[in-house]
């Protein structure tokens, strides 16, 4: 008996590992190159319509890109105002400190 007990791992190597359950996955990303069904997507257009697709690949969103050849020279400026970085005011305030401490005395105990 001492014999079957030292090579139990060796004879039921299922019984050593671990078994994982469904709850597993939800750690995971599923990687997957096709997927089992077709996912409902908001397709948007370069000219800002939008459309309703079912897309194999689970995406709540899918924006096309803006061909800048196409635009006027005016609206290629605008573009690129667009997508430039906002430059941020900051105004500083100047705070007036006209607080006296000699006022509150009377309420600090000695």
């Amino acid at each position: 008996s001492s014999h079957v007990s030292m090579y139990r791992n060796l004879i039921f190597p299922c019984q050593a590992c671990v078994r994982h359950n469904s709850n597993r996955v939800s750690c995971a990303k599923v990687d997957r190159k096709y997927y089992e069904r077709l996912y409902p997507t908001l397709l948007v257009f370069p000219n800002g319509s939008t459309i309703n697709i079912r897309n194999p690949q689970p995406r709540q969103i899918i924006q096309l890109p803006i061909d800048i050849t196409k635009l006027t020279p005016e609206e290629q400026a605008a573009l690129r105002r667009r997508r430039q970085p906002k430059t941020e005011i900051k105004l500083e305030k100047e705070i007036e400190d006209n607080y006296d401490r000699r006022k509150y005395l009377k309420y600090i105990k000695k």
